[in-house]
């Protein structure tokens, strides 16, 4: 006869924290109880430029970024086919349902950058005020007084007041997209579960150079620092917990 919980001990073996912190976090009705409440918000990751443009900032050359041309070909296509029509649709379906649509860019203060941090001048990573490198990506863009975030660091929490922003705006829970999803993603969602809020990384909203890379970072976030979920479960959602509060 097979034992019952033959399956149960190996997925324990594997992560025996796991039901800790589902309950916590991944499962915790607080997910839905907030967002009912709009005191969750849709947090766009980088979408510019600079990071996420061919020919632009960090593409604009073959060579430039030190990408070999077939991860940049990789990249560009789920960025194109994949993320940036999801990221349009929740942004229509947050703004929509009236809740908070929040965006980051990576910008210095200042035109040559000296306020940069360290790790951005060592990668060379500059996009000043006014510069293209800082634009965002117009089908993904900012509406209306829809509030923006300059950091030039890659995670948001650490070298920003955005933490200080959403407590005055008495947001507790985080959707999460964006670029790139083993770096600025992963660092602010790492960081925004350090902080206390809920978070939910939205899988087919961000990407990065190699998928090996994004399912790392899925498989490292999932289960501990965030609900991972599609765009289309995310928009029922909203359509769900909206229409009842």
């Amino acid at each position: 006869m097979s034992n019952p919980f033959r399956k149960l001990d190996a997925e324990n073996a594997r992560d025996p924290l796991r039901a800790r912190y589902h309950q916590s976090f991944i499962e915790n009705p607080a997910h839905f109880e907030l967002l009912g409440k709009k005191a969750s918000a849709l947090l766009c990751i980088d979408l510019q430029f600079l990071d996420a443009a061919e020919g632009h900032g960090v593409f604009s050359s073959q060579n430039a970024s030190g990408v070999p041309e077939e991860f940049q070909r990789y990249y560009f296509r789920t960025l194109k086919q994949r993320v940036l029509p999801n990221v349009q649709r929740l942004q229509e379906a947050f703004r929509h349902a009236g809740v908070e649509v929040i965006h980051t860019r990576i910008q210095s203060l200042t035109k040559d950058g000296r306020d940069r941090s360290k790790g951005h001048k060592r990668l060379q990573l500059l996009a000043p005020p006014g510069s293209k490198e800082a634009e965002f990506l117009p089908q993904v863009a900012p509406q209306g007084d829809e509030i923006v975030i300059n950091k030039t660091a890659s995670g948001v929490f650490s070298s920003t007041n955005l933490h200080y922003v959403l407590n005055n705006m008495g947001i507790a829970a985080l959707y999460v997209v964006g670029v790139y999803t083993n770096e600025c993603v992963e660092t602010t969602v790492r960081a925004a579960c350090d902080l206390g809020y809920l978070v939910t990384l939205v899988e087919d909203g961000c990407t990065t150079v190699t998928r090996e890379l994004h399912e790392a970072s899925l498989a490292t976030l999932r289960d501990r620092y965030a609900r991972v979920i599609t765009t289309d479960q995310a928009i029922a959602e909203l359509e769900q917990y909206i229409d009842e509060s």
